[in-house]
């Protein structure tokens, strides 16, 4: 779908955020510093968070909202947006003076990752360009669906119908400067020849693991079976694909009809070693909460160590102390840090019982204070997947391969991924500062220091929440103001498909199918088998 729009007078895009959480602040935080577009409008049912997310993006410290900026609810938003149209609609009429306010072009969709696949199905009728944080949904089929919402379906030739908007899923490893230079090194320049096998490692981080999956809200696996290596490394496996799978270039490989190199087989192994009740030191008796606990001083994973001691009471009031509290830099503003920390204690205080608290009541809320031997957790807190590849005799002709994946929960540092690459002529070793490059021929090791982005963007995955964000809005930019097609839009600046998406997102669930079941998956098979059983068309498999 092209639009025709005048590139002599090229209109600010506007942009609505669902959610104003972490990932909604770093979204916004991106397309404000990095892009042309605004942030034209939250939406947040939690009033402190959506106000501060106003002053700091919309309306600014001294402002106030005005109509369509502000919205407690993102179905509020659809149906002021449906009214909104209906007055535009009627604002053509001649006996109509009155101007409606204006919408958006795009959404970032930045919500709990069980509510994606309904903003999505709701949204898609809108005809707005997407944005949705990773990951996409918590089951293939919910996948699949999204896929089929925003896939417009084919016409009576059968051929695919071009998409109308463009879609972007939040894989933000594969826009950062560090990976998108390796690669470049891996693929263009084939730096190390052909690549032979990939290791790969995310060390999540000690506090950072039990943070999030231990007492925080991605600690339980669902029925439909996500769990820590999809809702923590969903991006991880993206990136493995990306540098293995994907075709150097996305446009090359639609006009030259290049289809990615799919893996033969995939296994996994992995539990929850650490955060369970066997573990738990015997110092600590019958206790369930740190500030209860008489072994908590001496406790790496307490509590008010980690929140008050290494956070707090250093003055750091954003993450992870703002998710516990998310009002706690008004609190600490407004009454001072005795009481900020006051405020802290008194929510890491709060706790259950087993025997008399609902299951239901325990699951839907995160516990921060809870001892994580005594939590409801049973995601893996260790994880490694295996892939395989076999020579393609198609053209162009692409050789077998390994790559091994590791997620590790007990490490010093927190998510600076590392990894090496061996290749046929030298290999690759590389963490979140350096690559190093290592030439059999000539025996000399090449050390490229990446530049390291600016300080406001230290947190933001080595640059790639920016890179993601000035991707998207460049393509949308280049579909709204340049009257570039959403196809060669979405392969020139976002580099990755829905279908590509979906893809990697189900051999996520085909790691923890394996996992679980303790065998290794045939990938064109159980590929195969699982979208026919949707009756889903999905490129490379009917």
């Amino acid at each position: 779908m092209t639009r025709n729009i005048s590139p002599s007078s090229p209109r600010q895009l506007r942009f609505l955020v669902i959610g104003a959480g972490s990932r909604g602040n770093a979204y916004a935080r991106a397309v404000t510093t990095v892009t042309p577009g605004v942030i034209h409008a939250v939406a947040e049912p939690h009033k402190f968070k959506r106000r501060e997310f106003g002053r700091n993006y919309i309306w600014g410290t001294e402002g106030t909202s005005t109509e369509g900026q502000e919205f407690a609810d993102w179905r509020e938003w659809v149906n002021w947006e449906i009214e909104r149209r209906k007055r535009a609609s009627q604002n053509d009429s001649p006996n109509t003076s009155a101007t409606p306010p204006a919408g958006v072009d795009g959404v970032f969709i930045c919500t709990l990752d069980e509510t994606h696949v309904e903003i999505v199905q709701v949204l898609a009728p809108l005809n707005l360009h997407i944005l949705c944080e990773k990951p996409l949904a918590l089951s293939l089929n919910d996948c699949l669906t999204v896929y089929r919402t925003l896939q417009p379906p084919q016409g009576e030739s059968q051929t695919p119908t071009p998409p109308s908007n463009i879609f972007s899923i939040g894989h933000v490893l594969r826009y950062s400067p560090h990976n998108i230079l390796l690669r470049k090194l891996l693929l263009l320049d084939r730096a190390i020849g052909d690549i032979v096998s990939l290791e790969h490692c995310e060390p999540v981080g000690w506090w950072h693991f039990c943070h999030s999956y231990v007492r925080g809200n991605w600690r339980r696996a669902t029925p439909a079976g996500d769990g820590s290596l999809l809702t923590k490394s969903c991006h991880d496996i993206d990136f493995i694909l990306w540098l293995l799978c994907s075709p150097p270039s996305l446009e090359d490989a639609r006009a030259h009809a290049i289809s990615p190199h799919f893996p033969r087989s995939i296994s996994s192994a992995g539990t929850m070693t650490q955060f369970r009740r066997a573990r738990k030191p015997s110092a600590a008796g019958d206790a369930t909460n740190c500030l209860t606990c008489p072994a908590e001083r001496d406790c790496s994973y307490s509590a008010r160590r980690i929140y008050n001691d290494r956070h707090l009471a250093k003055g750091h009031l954003s993450w992870p102390v703002d998710i516990v509290c998310p009002d706690i830099e008004d609190v600490f503003c407004a009454q001072g840090a005795s009481a900020a920390e006051s405020h802290l204690l008194s929510r890491l205080a709060e706790d259950y019982d087993r025997g008399s608290t609902p299951d239901s009541a325990i699951a839907s809320r995160p516990w921060y204070g809870r001892c994580v031997y005594e939590a409801d957790n049973d995601v893996c807190d260790d994880q490694v997947v295996t892939f395989a590849w076999d020579d393609e005799s198609t053209l162009p002709h692409r050789l077998a391969k390994t790559a091994l994946f590791h997620m590790i929960a007990p490490t010093e540092n927190l998510c600076e991924r590392r990894g090496r690459v061996y290749g046929t002529a030298g290999e690759i070793a590389y963490d979140s500062n350096t690559i190093s490059v290592y030439n059999f021929a000539s025996a000399e090791t090449t050390v490229i220091n990446v530049p390291k982005p600016p300080p406001d963007q230290k947190e933001s995955h080595g640059g790639g929440d920016y890179g993601l964000a000035r991707q998207f809005v460049s393509a949308v930019e280049a579909v709204e103001n340049g009257g570039l097609d959403v196809e060669t839009a979405q392969a020139r600046f976002v580099g990755c498909t829905l279908e590509e998406a979906v893809r990697s997102h189900a051999v996520v669930f085909a790691a923890e199918e394996a996992r679980k079941e303790e065998r290794v998956v045939r990938w064109e098979s159980w590929w195969g088998g699982e979208v026919e059983g949707f009756c889903c068309c999905v490129e490379g498999v009917v």
